[in-house]
């Protein structure tokens, strides 16, 4: 067996830290290394095991991004678009790969995204399991296959606490579907629809948005023609599907040129 890969979690409160969190200690061929939360939170120095409810496991909660990172083969990061910018600029300080699961930025965070982490390697992706990327594929497939009598409409829904819509993955099966039609996703997609809205354009990719409850992830593609529609569909039913192929991200990316890679590069869709 290699030698163990330190990964160092962000936003180690949240339920998605949490959850990255129990997956690295689980996992074999990698060690938690460290635990970042935002200044001023009430985690900041204390044992993480204990505030997990368990015994003390010596990782001590940082609020000093650069100094968590340092000597870590990975930083895994889920948690918003300010800081995910910041964590960027930490990481590329360090040399620590910078695997991104947060979603929600705009076209401006995504030029200072790639600024800040110029030099380093990192994997962003609007959502880290191998079924949601499978979908991808398929869903650019269908598009490529099927022409503009067919209405595509991306569907999700997700837990009240969500704070983007539509979610990244929605997002990513959007650009999925131009890509398969041969067009740019700005140029066809119809996010909001309120009122006398007057008849779908023909060629347009909608969006619909659900939020409610504890919902964890559903996305659905329909194509939609006169007489039929097919649906694509995927349903995560746990959060742990999220966390296992964000640490898989964090071993793929060990020893890799820097750039910017997703997970169609990690899974070698």
């Amino acid at each position: 067996m290699g030698e163990s890969i330190g990964i160092v979690i962000t936003g180690a409160s949240g339920r998605m830290g949490q959850m990255l969190i129990k997956t690295v200690i689980e996992r074999e061929g990698v060690t938690l290394a460290g635990a970042v939360e935002r200044p001023g939170h009430d985690w900041v120095g204390k044992d993480l095991g204990v505030l997990m409810g368990g015994t003390e496991s010596g990782v001590i909660v940082s609020d000093d991004p650069t100094a968590a990172f340092a000597g870590a083969g990975a930083v895994i990061d889920f948690t918003a678009p300010a800081a995910t910018i910041s964590f960027a600029k930490a990481a590329a300080s360090t040399g620590t790969a910078h695997i991104i699961g947060t979603t929600g930025f705009t076209e401006e965070d995504l030029a200072a995204l790639k600024e800040a982490g110029a030099g380093n390697v990192t994997v962003r992706a609007g959502n880290m399991s191998l079924g949601v990327n499978l979908l991808v594929q398929l869903t650019k497939k269908v598009a490529e296959a099927l022409d503009e009598d067919y209405d595509i409409e991306v569907i999700e829904a997700h837990h009240r606490r969500k704070v983007d819509a539509p979610s990244g993955t929605a997002l990513m099966l959007g650009e999925a579907a131009a890509e398969g039609r041969g067009v740019a996703l700005k140029d066809v997609e119809d996010r909001a629809r309120d009122g006398i809205t007057g008849a779908r354009e023909r060629g347009a990719i909608g969006f619909s948005v659900i939020r409610g409850g504890d919902i964890i992830g559903e996305h659905d593609v329909m194509f939609a023609a006169d007489g039929e529609r097919i649906t694509l569909r995927h349903v995560a039913s746990d959060r742990s599907v999220f966390a296992r192929g964000a640490v898989k991200a964090a071993l793929w990316a060990q020893g890799k040129d820097a750039g910017a890679y997703d997970m169609m590069d990690v899974l070698g869709l």
